[in-house]
């Protein structure tokens, strides 16, 4: 079994930054892709971004050039570098991961593992 544990959310004014933190405890080495989904009020959850054990990332083409995925593997931690940030990008942000694939998709395919999330608020 794995535990992901998700950090760094909160309240920032739009235009700032936050990053966020993932830490996979217990069977982590297992783990295979890595990644963000988030899920805005009255709204479907949707795939933010995901990266497999050998870097290969995949983001949101709508988020490029503001958002950022990377990943720790000696620390079994996946991260989200969140710049120039919108109101729109209020959410829950929920780390998930997979132990059988390199991929995770937006419908949830993949996903083994779920954080159980953490509040971005962006204020205007």
């Amino acid at each position: 079994q794995v535990q992901l544990v998700e950090s760094g959310g909160g309240l920032v004014q739009a235009g700032g930054s936050l990053r966020l933190s993932c830490a996979a405890s217990g069977s982590a080495f297992t783990i295979n892709a890595m990644g963000w989904y988030r899920q805005a009020p009255g709204k479907q959850r949707e795939l933010v971004a995901v990266i497999d054990d050998g870097g290969t990332t995949m983001l949101d083409a709508s988020l490029k050039g503001r958002f950022t995925i990377s990943r720790d593997n000696a620390k079994s931690t996946v991260y989200l570098q969140m710049n120039r940030l919108e109101p729109e990008d209020t959410a829950v942000y929920y780390c998930a991961a997979s132990s059988k694939t390199s991929y995770l998709r937006d419908n949830g395919e993949g996903v083994d593992y779920w954080g159980k999330g953490t509040q971005v608020t962006v204020s205007r």
